[in-house]
């Protein structure tokens, strides 16, 4: 066997190795932007602030608000900041995949990404 299975130009491992190292610092800036990125999430009374990677740095509650001294009004709370973490989530996830998309898409084309598994048996199931 005297062809090359990489094709007639070669497989340039260097060029590959190069392109991943690129590619992992750049990744690793747009996760430090993330990091030092700050978003608010709001519900009712109550905003909190994470970094873009998801960390909960601040809980602030509208005077006046809620009662302290009634358990009713501070189970609502609690719900409240819940809620308005799951929102300040969502917009911290919505940009991280905007800015780490663009390299998913890289990655899995390098890789030969999917969404599913392949089967092996090729008869259209995902082996679940």
């Amino acid at each position: 066997m005297t062809q090359n299975p990489f094709g007639e130009g070669g497989f340039d491992l260097g060029a590959m190795l190069e392109q991943a190292q690129q590619l992992q610092a750049q990744l690793m800036s747009t996760q430090a932007e993330l990091a030092s990125t700050l978003i608010e999430g709001t519900a009712g009374g109550v905003t909190v602030q994470i970094s873009g990677t998801g960390d909960l740095t601040a809980v602030t509650v509208a005077p006046g608000s809620f009662d302290g001294t009634d358990a009713e009004s501070l189970a609502d709370l609690g719900d409240l900041v819940v809620a308005a973490f799951r929102d300040a989530k969502a917009k911290a996830d919505a940009a991280a995949s905007a800015a780490l998309g663009p390299m998913a898409g890289v990655l899995g084309g390098a890789l030969g990404g999917g969404d599913a598994p392949r089967n092996p048996l090729g008869d259209g199931s995902t082996g679940g």
